[in-house]
């Protein structure tokens, strides 16, 4: 009988786990360093944090929880019986971690990776057995555990596993692997996991620890290593060599979570936000496979020097089956100050037999040269001058209204924000921080006069956060123009760099908000006029991630009002809405948002049989191929055959622009859609605007 038939029969046949002896494996224990260190981190949060922490029984228990979802998110390794010796943690925790007692957070560690090894040999030991797959039976494998209770009995975990090892074999009988292809790649991955283990140092069990109790403060306060240090203090340099893309952990996947502006995978336009990478390779060598490879470790295989390939294995974010992955080559390179800066365009807009011209000035990031800067250097480079002159541009082009493009923009330099919107207010306040002892402290433009008070409309969507929401708050605050888009990321909070002992703290030190008093925090900026996104807000943006600071609000600041956007924006909303039904990007984003959705919500599991598998996959991907098909051809283009054929073709028309493409051409693209329909809005406004004025004459 096959390995995989036997696996779909009763539990009571199941072969038990041996567990490895404890001394097979070394026991991993906190140093001094780290105990003083955990002491001083304690201290920080205690004393240095924006928040009022309060490290009492209910923290101790977050904390505790935080830790066990981190060891064993989602409840396959550890047993009930396991943690029961550590659960006075849960009550206690707060005074360990003061008095730099982590030996029992150590310990428990150690029991999650005899646990875990174990686990991995048994997966080896089942390989061996057998070597002829079946696909049969009418098991489900559940997806998400994280709320599953504890296992009782090694029986329940071996049940668990016979799934997830049937699973795993099918994904790669899916993408057409025999029998002896999948046996091995699946010995190479879990040899791999077992060497990983082997590795693993008293810094990475430190880093775990620490992880558990910054990230139940607010998800942007972390403890860095001696080696994060380091790498962190590269990325803000800019001097990286890698694929220029912020990762994050999603359970045992690692996520991209936004794409640097400028950076290698962005101009490739092969990866987006919400992604998931499940291997990485070298240009010449053999795909690793990353699912359950600590996230720094997956960054390292990433890396690599200026002007060679990395190879990634990645499941598109908008896939409703891991099996649907995609193979995409990068070329590694470093991120220059030129590849951020703004860019404008005129677009033309015919309307009642007349052409209108409005501009749109693209700014990727605040970035600023601070070394020429500091240097007194007349002409040093930053997000303000290099705007200025494209806005100086756009007037002798004589645009009737101009469009700030902030999508992406995930911020950079305050005081560039600050400066920014100095262009298109005669000055006043632009944002109020406040600090951990309640200090508000008022940033704003200085500087008399302004460059240009045309209309003015800023486009934002999710992935705007930071200074990018500092100036779209601010426009909107002022009554200046119209925001336009989907709501900003909502990271409103300000972080500082100190040096512990042993690594270093990033510390949550303060918080932004507008002028009118509202925080960006969490919330972020909702747009005066919304336009449909693929980015799910649940899944990127402030108020997905845990203990993320709440929205509150502070006493508003004087400011001079420029105009009243809010009295057109029933007028703007109907034009557009009206626009957009009639646009196949518009319907397609809207339709497409939706069903994303629902098939999330509908894969909480996946067939272990072949042909329903396969069944349920080709219904799913069918409903997503013909909303593509539809929007192709009302655009009249060429029709698809495969969904995942579809991600290619809309990098491709997004890229239109830069061959020199017109806006005809352009409004195929996806993402150039709302470009188009933001000029078309402010058109609208400026109409609106100037009809009022010659009103009121």
């Amino acid at each position: 009988m096959s390995l995989f038939a036997t696996l779909s029969r009763s539990v009571a046949l199941t072969i038990i786990l041996v567990v490895t002896s404890p001394m097979a494996i070394a026991q991993l224990e906190p140093t001094e360093e780290q105990r003083q260190a955990a002491v001083e981190i304690a201290d920080s949060l205690r004393y240095g944090h924006y928040a009022e922490v309060s490290f009492d029984e209910a923290w101790s228990q977050e904390a505790f929880g935080r830790y066990l979802d981190i060891l064993d998110g989602q409840r396959a390794y550890l047993l009930s019986r396991d943690i029961e010796p550590y659960r006075h943690l849960e009550t206690d925790l707060a005074d360990t971690l003061f008095d730099g007692e982590l030996d029992e957070a150590f310990a428990l560690y150690n029991r999650l990776n005899e646990r875990h090894t174990a686990r991995v040999e048994w997966l080896l030991e089942h390989l061996d057995d057998d070597t002829t797959f079946n696909f049969d039976g009418n098991e489900r494998l559940e997806l998400d555990r994280e709320d599953a209770a504890w296992a009782e009995s090694q029986r329940e975990l071996d049940a668990l596993w016979q799934k997830r090892l049937k699973n795993d074999a099918l994904t790669l009988a899916l993408s057409d692997q025999d029998d002896e292809q999948i046996v091995e790649n699946l010995r190479q991955r879990y040899e791999g996991q077992l060497s990983r283990l082997d590795q693993t140092e008293s810094e990475d069990v430190f880093g775990l620890i620490m992880a558990a109790v910054t990230s139940t403060i607010d998800p942007h306060t972390s403890y860095l290593s001696p080696r994060q240090g380091e790498s962190f203090d590269i990325q803000m340099s800019l001097s990286l060599e890698g694929i220029g893309a912020l990762l994050q952990s999603d359970g045992e996947y690692v996520k991209v979570s936004s794409l640097v502006a400028g950076g290698p995978a962005e101009r490739a336009g092969v990866l987006e936000p919400a992604d998931r990478i499940i291997g990485v390779g070298q240009e010449d060598g053999e795909m690793v496979n990353v699912i359950g490879m600590r996230l720094d470790n997956v960054v390292d295989l990433i890396r690599g020097p200026k002007g060679s390939v990395v190879k990634l294995d990645v499941v598109p974010a908008q896939a409703v089956d891991m099996t649907r992955s995609q193979t995409v080559e990068i070329t590694r390179d470093t991120v220059d100050l030129e590849d951020q800066a703004a860019q404008s365009e005129v677009i033309d807009i015919e309307r009642d037999g007349a052409t209108h011209r409005l501009g749109v000035i693209e700014i990727p990031t605040f970035y600023v040269d601070f070394d020429a800067w500091q240097a007194g250097e007349d002409d040093y480079r930053s997000t303000t001058r290099d705007v200025a002159k494209e806005v100086e541009k756009l007037k002798r082009q004589d645009v009737e209204g101009i469009v700030l493009d902030l999508r992406n923009n995930g911020g950079g330099a305050l005081q560039e924000a600050n400066s920014l919107i100095g262009l298109f207010i005669d000055r006043g306040p632009t944002v109020q921080v406040r600090d951990a002892d309640g200090r508000i402290n008022l940033y704003g433009d200085s500087e008399a006069g302004t460059l240009y008070d045309g209309p003015l409309g800023v486009l934002v969507n999710r992935l705007s956060a930071s200074a990018s929401e500092i100036l779209a708050g601010a426009i909107q605050d002022y009554g200046r123009g119209i925001v336009m888009g989907s709501q900003t990321f909502g990271k409103g909070t300000v972080q500082t760099l100190s040096d512990l002992s042993h690594g270093e703290i990033k510390l949550t030190r303060a918080k932004f908000y507008r002028i009118s008093g509202a925080s960006t925090q969490n919330r972020g900026v909702e747009p005066d006029i919304e336009f449909p996104s693929l980015i799910d807000p649940e899944r990127i943006g402030e108020s997905s991630l845990d203990h993320a600071l709440e929205w509150d609000t502070v006493q508003d600041v004087q400011y001079r009002r420029y105009g009243e956007p809010e009295r057109y924006l029933d007028a703007l909303l109907s034009a557009h809405q009206e626009r957009a039904a009639g646009n196949p990007n518009f319907r397609y984003l809207e339709r497409q948002s939706a069903l994303s959705r629902e098939l999330r919500e509908q894969n909480t599991s996946v067939s272990l049989n072949r042909e329903q598998r396969e069944r349920e996959t080709q219904a799913q991907e069918a409903e997503q191929l013909a909303l593509e098909n539809q929007r192709r051809r009302a655009l009249g283009l060429e029709e698809l055959e495969e969904w995942t054929d579809a991600r290619d073709a809309t990098a491709l028309s997004d890229n239109d622009s830069e061959d020199g493409n017109t806006d005809e051409e352009d409004a195929t693209s996806v993402e150039r859609a709302h470009v188009l329909e933001a000029a078309e809005v402010l058109l609208d406004y400026a109409h609106l605007e100037s009809t009022q004025r010659f009103v009121n004459r």
